[in-house]
């Protein structure tokens, strides 16, 4: 096995689900949400790619193996650095319109130059700016992939960025991107909170109304049960109580705020 694959944990988790994993604290140790989960989803002809990483190891020879000829889909649940510079090996990719400008353009990590890491240096070797993808396709909210018997539907769920998204698929798992997992969690400024908040909400009740009982985040532990969105809607909630007890976390120029379950980060 190459170097290559050593640096991604790769699971089959279901016949038609798999997960690709890596740790970003390798590129600062002041991310701490490890692992980043990146998910394949097999359908009959096609198979779709929740995501690309963080584009320091080749991802497409691994996904390639894997799908063994089908068609493949590459989508993008956010444009955060840690989900997208992996895009340039791939010919497509689908993101929604809210974000499709940014990653449409070189992709800017001079923030990341005096990181401890020594990783970074394959970020120096292309003085930290990363290319795009070829061609950008965007999409909006309810957009369906077509993977041959399994088909997966975007939600448009705004808070964490303006064009995150969650993924529902006909086999009923609810992949939830950022907008929800347990551990560090990045917010937009209080006055947004109520766009978040009616994300959440419109999560809670598609696992009602679906009966969906199997979350997938973006990051650390999964499956997680659909207890996670209540808890970060209380979480969020309850950052008003807290709110005396925040302090300043300068490299991401935030408040941050401990709730034992979560801790934010909220945007100054």
């Amino acid at each position: 096995m190459s170097n290559d694959n050593q640096y991604f944990d790769i699971s089959k988790h279901k016949e038609y689900l798999y997960v690709i994993k890596e740790n970003i604290s390798v590129v600062h140790p002041v991310y701490r949400n490890d692992p980043l989960n990146m998910y394949l989803i097999l359908g009959s002809h096609s198979a779709l790619l929740l995501d690309t990483g963080c584009g320091l190891y080749p991802l497409k020879p691994i996904v390639e193996d894997i799908i063994e000829g089908r068609n493949l889909f590459v989508l993008n649940t956010h444009t955060h650095w840690d989900h997208i510079l992996g895009n340039n090996e791939f010919t497509e990719v689908y993101v929604h319109k809210n974000e499709a400008k940014i990653v449409s353009n070189f992709y800017d990590l001079s923030f990341l130059i005096d990181s401890p890491r020594e990783i970074v240096k394959k970020y120096a070797e292309r003085n930290f700016l990363i290319p795009p993808a070829k061609t950008i396709i965007k999409i909006k909210d309810k957009y369906e992939f077509n993977l041959g018997e399994l088909k997966v539907k975007v939600i448009h769920t705004p808070g964490h960025s303006p064009g995150s998204i969650c993924l529902l698929s006909s086999t009923n798992e609810l992949f939830t991107s950022d907008v929800a997992y347990y551990g560090d969690t990045f917010l937009p400024k209080r006055k947004s909170f109520p766009k978040v908040l009616k994300s959440l909400s419109k999560l809670i009740n598609l696992c009602k109304k679906n009966k969906i009982t199997e979350l997938y985040p973006s990051h650390q532990k999964y499956p997680c049960d659909k207890t996670l969105l209540t808890d970060l809607f209380q979480g969020i909630i309850n950052i008003e109580k807290l709110w005396d007890t925040k302090t300043l976390f300068e490299f991401f120029d935030s408040w941050q705020i401990d709730d034992e379950k979560f801790m934010f980060y909220i945007a100054k």
